[in-house]
């Protein structure tokens, strides 16, 4: 039995719900949150979806605990999710986040379990990941290693940390501007792609709680524990989901692994090795160096045809 409460999170897609829910039942935790949005108006399946996958939460056949949270209107992905974790650790010092879509190995709840309960008090560690974006690279001696990316395809965290979550990230305009963040990056391709995301952010363009989530927790100068196997796979790409589409994405139902007996790492430090190619690899940085020049380039041509013009004229 896991001892960490479970925060669950579920919208209108039981056949999904039904293979991750299976691995929650199978760990049997003593507190579980589920935590739902209410149906869309202009979707007229989603009130009849909603009710079976709630439906599905019902079957619980362990000793737990049991606290529901369902909205009867339709918040949003980031609204539901965020108050939804407000709820959440308005009641608990700590939980493991699960959302539909991600289905977890069992050693990710070990995981969880374990570090939670050893980096309580240190308020350096923001957040555990249950995602690996290595390619089977292994880093460190460890079984985890230190990261700055905090990957939410199942995850755990404090109120603590989580008490840092500011969703319009308020902050953004000012932070922008200082030494701190230019340090966050050790390239100014990855600098300008996460300027990019929260200026959108920022302004209200996208329906996500993740990014302002790392907003936050880079803010506060937290880091992510992260394994040195994949310990949860997202099964919800597809048409149907709000942000991951292209079914046919390597991070599609990626292979999950044994982590084992748990072995920690000496120093606490970013591995930059691992965030580089999880840049390049998650991210898709390496891909983004002829969007950039080909932005640059046209200005370069259009300053040289004024001045062209401009002698040709004068």
């Amino acid at each position: 039995m896991i001892k960490t409460p479970i925060a669950y999170i579920v919208f209108n897609r039981p056949s999904l719900t039904e293979k991750s829910f299976q691995v929650i039942r199978e760990q049997k935790p003593s507190k579980l949150y589920i935590i739902a949005d209410g149906p869309r108006q202009d979707h007229k399946n989603d009130n009849e979806l909603c009710l079976k996958v709630r439906a599905i939460t019902e079957k619980i056949d362990w000793n737990c605990e049991v606290h529901r949270s369902y909205s009867n209107k339709n918040l949003g992905l980031k609204n539901r999710v965020s108050s939804g974790l407000d709820w959440v650790f308005d009641q608990v010092e700590k939980a493991i986040i699960l959302e539909d879509d991600c289905v977890a190995h069992p050693d990710f709840f070990k995981f969880c379990d374990l570090l939670l309960d050893y980096y309580s008090k240190n308020n350096s560690i923001s957040v555990i990941t249950g995602n690996n974006f290595q390619n089977g690279k292994w880093r460190g001696d460890a079984s985890y290693y230190f990261s700055k990316y905090c990957h939410c395809w199942g995850w755990a965290t404090w109120r603590r940390a989580w008490k840092n979550y500011q969703g319009s990230i308020p902050f953004w305009m000012d932070w922008k501007k200082n030494k701190y963040w230019v340090n966050q990056f050790n390239n100014k391709k990855e600098k300008k792609y996460w300027e990019n995301i929260f200026d959108r952010v920022y302004y209200d363009q996208i329906d996500s709680w993740a990014y302002p989530w790392t907003a936050s927790v880079w803010f506060s100068g937290g880091l992510t524990v992260t394994p040195n196997v994949n310990l949860v796979s997202n099964i919800g790409f597809g048409e149907d989901s709000t942000h991951t589409k292209n079914k046919k994405s390597k991070f599609s139902n990626m292979a999950v692994n044994n982590l084992h007996n748990i072995k920690h790492p000496n120093i606490i430090k970013i591995n930059v090795e691992a965030d580089n190619l999880t840049f390049d690899n998650h991210y898709q940085g390496k891909y983004l160096r002829f969007p950039y020049s080909w932005i640059i380039f046209p200005k370069r041509i259009l300053r040289y045809l004024l001045r062209i013009l401009k002698i040709l004229f004068n």
